[in-house]
């Protein structure tokens, strides 16, 4: 099977995951689509097979070393089974672009969704591609099944061709990464690595190892409601002070107004009436010391509402994982390393900071260094979602070059 025939075949399965059900894996396709690949990695020859009731799925590519050679690190490759639920991931329809002449690509004619390079510029880098689009009701799911599709190829590859010398592969794919949990049941004592590489990134070169520290918090108004027509000195309307709120915060210290290493605060939900009234921000900041800042602003912010309405606003504020950058630089060979593999594929590296998380933070933090390296596709957890065939086969190429590397360093 090539790497094209397993990526089409898995966009098919639904695995949309749903933080609201409080299970993992969250949602019982992905369960089904991790025993559809148990069962693929035992017909390709891979030992050492685990499927916990998790969902977490491990596999082993033994060592093809002479006896007596100098021991090598263990590395993995991970991948996430889950897509977003942003949008449908059911009966996903890709189709095959072939040779990408520039301009618009319609989608689908009745609802009029068209992919457009006037919208969507990095469509003009892969003129000549073949490019796999959606049907235009639905994300794609490269995000994370193309990382999925190339180390499975990748493996499939090295079985294939012996000479190719290399140590000990552990192979992982994990649930519910979309919801921030999908490291969370990772047992990195059973995967047994010494580093390992996430294949969850977006275009061709992108090498991240520093992603956001992140938090979620919730802010509570309570209110009070009487008549309108009676209202005057009486009534506390909780929308009002949640508006209140929200222009106390930088109006410029946004998602839509920021890039780079700029950080945000993200208004991701309002909920109110005049009793009651909930907001939802998330937190981001690259820098430790300002995302702590952050969290002290909305505590600020806090008190001057209670000092004008007393005991009218609650704040609870969680972190949910920091940046891993801190955890790989002590390892920088495994970037070093990386970076090598892609200039032997012709592959400029491009070194950006995920402005979001990933698993490999957490994996990182849990004792296990876990840089992420492109998987290939754009436009990630929408109708506009694509993927470039030769994206997906450079990164199944660089898992090789990797193997091949800790090999011959050692």
């Amino acid at each position: 099977m090539t790497l094209v025939d397993r990526f089409l075949q898995y966009v098919k399965f639904d695995t949309q995951s749903d933080e609201l059900t409080n299970m993992t894996p969250s949602t019982p396709g992905q369960m089904v689509f991790a025993e559809h690949l148990k069962k693929e990695l035992e017909n390709l020859g891979l030992t050492e097979i685990t499927l916990d009731d998790n969902g977490y799925l491990m596999a082993t590519l033994p060592s093809n070393l002479p006896a007596g050679h100098k021991e090598v690190p263990t590395i993995g490759f991970i991948a996430h089974l889950d897509t977003s639920p942003d949008i449908s991931g059911r009966h996903v329809a890709p189709r095959i672009v072939q040779n990408y002449q520039g301009g618009d690509i319609e989608l689908n004619s009745a609802t009029g969704a068209v992919l457009s390079p006037n919208d969507f510029p990095e469509l003009n880098n892969y003129v000549g591609q073949d490019l796999i689009v959606t049907d235009g009701n639905t994300l794609l799911g490269a995000d994370d099944k193309a990382g999925i599709a190339e180390i499975i190829t990748a493996m499939d590859y090295l079985l294939k061709h012996p000479e190719v010398k290399h140590g000990k592969i552990r192979v992982g794919f994990n649930p519910d990464e979309e919801i921030g949990q999908g490291a969370h049941k990772f047992d990195v004592d059973l995967f047994g690595c010494d580093f390992a590489y996430t294949m969850d990134g977006g275009e061709i070169g992108e090498l991240e190892y520093e992603n956001f520290n992140a938090a979620v918090a919730r802010v509570t108004f309570k209110g009070r409601n009487v008549h309108p027509g009676y209202a005057k000195h009486k009534m506390i309307n909780s929308m009002r002070i949640a508006n209140q709120f929200i222009i106390m915060l930088p109006r410029w210290e946004t998602p839509e107004h920021t890039e780079d290493y700029e950080g945000f605060y993200h208004l991701i939900s309002m909920e109110g009436s005049v009793e009651k009234t909930v907001l939802t921000y998330i937190i981001r900041d690259h820098d430790r010391d300002r995302f702590e800042r952050r969290k002290k602003e909305l505590e600020h912010l806090a008190r001057k509402i209670n000092h004008e309405f007393p005991d009218c606003c609650s704040l609870d504020i969680k972190d949910q994982y920091y940046n891993m950058r801190e955890k790989i630089e002590p390892v920088m060979h495994i970037i070093e390393t990386a970076e090598e593999a892609m200039r032997r594929l012709d592959i400029r590296p491009k070194v950006v900071p995920i402005r979001g998380g990933t698993d490999g933070a957490q994996l990182s933090f849990k004792g296990l260094p876990c840089p992420n390296i492109f998987a290939g596709g754009l436009n990630f957890h929408g109708r506009y979602e694509f993927v470039p065939i030769p994206s997906m086969e450079k990164a199944a190429g660089v898992i090789v070059e990797i193997a091949k590397l800790v090999a011959e360093k050692a």
